[in-house]
Order: C-alpha cells, then sequence, then structure tokens
C-alpha cells in the first residue's frame, strides 16, 4: 500500500442488505404508521430518506494521535506479527482505520463533532418499533498509511436508508454511513459502516431433542432406560462388557448375550462444551461428556448439576433419568456425588 493507490478491505458480518434479505414484504412495528404496506409504511420510508446526505459527524477529532501501545495491543489481538507494524519506522495495520475514531467506553465525549442528526434517525427507527440493532458489515478504502504521532480528524455522512427489508432476524432497514478519515489534513481512507434496524421476529417455540434410532439391536437398551435401568450388554461367550449396544462382541465374535444393570456410578473420562451452533430444544453452552462407567465401559452424556464450565476430567458422577419431553426419559449423569 502506498499514497499513490488505494487498497479496499471488505470485512462481513452477519450479512448485508443484499445477502440477508429474504423479502421485502410483511409488515413490522408499531407507533408512526409503520405497521402494514399502507400510507403509514410509505411516510416513514419518506421521512427516513430524507436523512441521507446530512451529517453524523462534522469536524471530528480522534481521542489519540495514531500510537505505538494501541498499535501493539491490536497485533497481539488480531496475531498479527508483520513486522511492518513495529519498530522505529512502524505504520499503523491499515485495518485500524476506525479505531482512531472510536469513542471508546466513555462514549463521544469533548470534540468528537457527533451530528444530532445520526441520532435522530436512529430515534425515528425505534420509534417506528425497529427497536434492535445489529451490525452487518463495513468496506474500507486506504488511501494513505496512518504512522505514530498523526493527528486523526474525521467527517461522517449518512450516506443511505435501503427500504424496508425482511431478514431471518427480522423486519427492518439498513442504514450505511460513510466517514471520511483524514491525518494531518489529508486523507488517510474511507469506511463505509453498515447496520441493520430491525423488529425481532416472533420467538421460535422450543423444538423437541432428537429422537433415538430405536432398533431390534439396541431396544433392550431403550427398553431398561424407560424402567429407569442402564443396562450393559454382555458378552454369552467372553463375557466382555459392551457398550454401547451391537449385535456381536467386538472381542470373540460371538452373537450370544445378556445383560448386566450399570450401579450408576462413574467419572467423566472426557468432555465438550457445546456453544455453537445451536439446536432446538438445546440451551448452550453446555457440557457433553464421556463418562466412564464404574463397569468399566464408556458413554456418551449430558453432564448435569454443574456450571459447563466447572465441569472437569475425573470428576465424579451419578446415574439419573432425565424427562425430556412428554414422551422421552434419557440417562444423563450429576456431577459431585458417588451415591
Amino acid at each position: 500500500m502506498n499514497g499513490e493507490g488505494a487498497a479496499v478491505s471488505r470485512e462481513g458480518a452477519v450479512g448485508n442488505d443484499e445477502g440477508a434479505v429474504v423479502s421485502r414484504e410483511g409488515a413490522v412495528g408499531n407507533g408512526e404508521g409503520a405497521v402494514g404496506n399502507g400510507e403509514g409504511a410509505v411516510d416513514l420510508a419518506d421521512r427516513l430518506k430524507a436523512y441521507e446526505g446530512r451529517a453524523a459527524a462534522t469536524a471530528g477529532v480522534g481521542k489519540d494521535l495514531v500510537n505505538e501501545p494501541m498499535i501493539r495491543h491490536w497485533c497481539e489481538a488480531m496475531g498479527d506479527t508483520n513486522p511492518a507494524y513495529a519498530g522505529p519506522e512502524a505504520v499503523a495495520p491499515p485495518t485500524m482505520l476506525q479505531a482512531w475514531t472510536m469513542g471508546g467506553l466513555s462514549g463521544h465525549t469533548g470534540h468528537t463533532g457527533r451530528s444530532e442528526a445520526y441520532d435522530e434517525l436512529l430515534a425515528l427507527l425505534d420509534r417506528a418499533g425497529y427497536t434492535s440493532v445489529v451490525a452487518t458489515d463495513c468496506e474500507q478504502e486506504y488511501v494513505r498509511q496512518l504512522r505514530p504521532g498523526d493527528a486523526i480528524t474525521f467527517d461522517a455522512v449518512i450516506e443511505s436508508v435501503s427500504e424496508r427489508k425482511t431478514t431471518k432476524l427480522g423486519t427492518g432497514y439498513f442504514v450505511t454511513t460513510r466517514m471520511d478519515v483524514r491525518a494531518g489534513g489529508e486523507l488517510a481512507g474511507t469506511h463505509r459502516f453498515r447496520i441493520l434496524k430491525y423488529a425481532p421476529g416472533a420467538p421460535k417455540p422450543k423444538g423437541k431433542r432428537p429422537r433415538p434410532v430405536i432398533n431390534r439391536d439396541n431396544a433392550g437398551f431403550w427398553e431398561g432406560v424407560a424402567a429407569h435401568r442402564l443396562l450393559i450388554q454382555r458378552c454369552g461367550a467372553c463375557a466382555t462388557l459392551r457398550f454401547p449396544w451391537l449385535p456381536g462382541c467386538n472381542a470373540c465374535g460371538s452373537q450370544e448375550w445378556d445383560t448386566v444393570e450399570a450401579d450408576g456410578s462413574g467419572t467423566v473420562f472426557s468432555y465438550v462444551v457445546m456453544h455453537h451452533p445451536p439446536f432446538p430444544a438445546f440451551d448452550p453452552p453446555y457440557a457433553v461428556g464421556l463418562i466412564e462407567l464404574a463397569e468399566g465401559v464408556r458413554m456418551v452424556s449430558n453432564i448435569v448439576g454443574v456450571p459447563y464450565d466447572k465441569v472437569r476430567i475425573g470428576m465424579p458422577v451419578r446415574l439419573e433419568f432425565m424427562k425430556a419431553d412428554e414422551e422421552l426419559e434419557l440417562p444423563v449423569f450429576r456431577a459431585g456425588g458417588e451415591g
């Protein structure tokens, strides 16, 4: 990158005003005549469009000069070891462009140049029922390198307000601002930032847990669970215990077997904490454990009775049966006791 050429970075997050759109129909919100497709919605659209081209910030001043500590912290957080960002000739990473204009934890206090138009626009959307907000993407153009000691100023404009869009999050409007960032009065780059102001859709009803696949090879196990018994297969030839249930012994191959009932005690052999993606009937984060039973076999099950971040390998657990819904009970393991 140099002062003559322009480099472009596009950082997508949740979506954009094309990819995130499902349809343009539907009614949302309340107040200000925003509900439905009638004259009220048209009036709101006209009022929103009137904000296009108005200043969002004028003659704003960055709270700090471009400086080495902030560059170092940024590079450490991003894992960026580019040598251009350290040493006596260091430059700031181009993607830090917006960082020098942000208000920080104290917000936009002092001479930040923030205008009333942007706050008015967001308030109008709030009153119309579009009370939630999510950042969807940004687009940056780099014109000049920033170096420690550069004083940052900026101006911003409300570049566009979209037509009403319906997304998976809900129905609302995409608002795009464009900020021109300068160093010593010279254009250093341009930052476009887009948000979606939306009315959240109705929450989906909580789904049921997936049903276990029950067949002739494992039906006995689920019959045991229904009777609050955890049954382990035992080979009729070599007496090897096995779990999960199989039609034949994986030690000797015999197809003869009977069962023994687990006494219910065990330990956490290993575990994983599920964060994402969420599935119906599950509320992440939650811990899924590989439990070693006292009888020596292992099974996968949920660990309950302890916060997910307190689960540990070797933790003693005790079998219990959880009623997942009106049709399904499952064996789970409660942390902290041996019975």
